[in-house]
């Protein structure tokens, strides 16, 4: 299955068809009102661009994806594994009023409260059980998928919620793919020490350094907590490859904006 590439007055997002019951959606870089070098759908915060652009930048995409900017909640992400359940109390946190938690991801069962992740190469993964009505959203670069966030955030989503891993939907969003990858031991040492044997087939070594599939192993991890295989999709897009479409820190480094995975369950439970 792959994901669907929207465009609305100038303004692009992709979304994954398996998850076309539920608001959601991966944003590009294109169609806001940042200048550069966060232009043009800057939806990171803290990175030196005007505040009343991100505001407006949020305002346009969420209309697009059908959730509320009022009420979104973001994460203040460290790369460890906090998995954070939001309630209605949060709602507006990270864009209109201060976070004051870290966590690189968040679940929720409250209607009308649009989860946020953000990324410029990491990978980034919505979840959504339909049967008891429960989302989640991860952000999972190498350090947090080497520690297993993606599973945790399923064993809080069964612990809080009831849900049964094979009823969860995951889409795996864009970000930076095998082909741009390339890393030292360190992080094929890491993901042996946390898959094993299962890291092996997203681990290719070339010459003296390493290519690492990082949507490969956030899908293996998604499988070992309890998913089926026909409830994951993953997008193929590659954030280093496509400068037109996403931000990349390791192409960009720092001066740069940000891309999220956004998702939210409608006012009235139904979705």
């Amino acid at each position: 299955m792959s994901f669907d590439i929207h465009e609305q007055n100038g303004l692009v997002w992709l979304s994954s068809p398996l998850l076309s019951g539920i608001h959601h959606g991966f944003s590009t870089r294109q169609g806001g009102v940042s200048a550069a070098p966060w232009d043009s759908l800057n939806l990171g915060v803290g990175r030196g661009d005007d505040p009343a652009a991100v505001a407006e930048n949020y305002r346009r995409f969420c209309g697009a994806v059908g959730a509320d900017e009022k009420r979104v909640v973001l994460s203040k992400q460290v790369h460890e594994t906090t998995v954070r359940v939001c309630t209605a109390d949060e709602a507006g946190k990270g864009l209109w009023s201060s976070r004051d938690y870290t966590a690189d991801a968040l679940i929720t069962n409250e209607p009308n409260l649009p989860l946020v992740v953000f990324s410029a190469d990491c990978g980034i993964i919505l979840l959504y059980d339909s049967l008891q009505k429960a989302i989640g959203a991860i952000h999972a670069g190498w350090r947090g998928c080497a520690a297993g966030i993606v599973k945790k955030t399923v064993e809080a989503m069964v612990a809080e919620y009831g849900s049964k891993p094979e009823n969860i939907l995951a889409a795996i969003g864009p970000c930076i793919g095998q082909c741009c990858f390339e890393t030292d031991g360190d992080v094929p040492a890491a993901m042996e020490a946390a898959l094993g044997d299962d890291a092996a087939p997203f681990v290719e070594r070339r010459g003296a350094k390493y290519h690492v599939d990082l949507a490969g192993l956030n899908r293996q991890w998604l499988l070992r907590a309890g998913l089926t295989p026909d409830h994951i999709d993953t997008c193929c897009l590659c954030t280093a490859c496509r400068p037109d479409l996403f931000w990349s820190h390791r192409k960009m480094g720092e001066a740069r904006g940000a891309q999220i995975a956004m998702i939210s369950l409608c006012e009235d439970s139904s979705l």
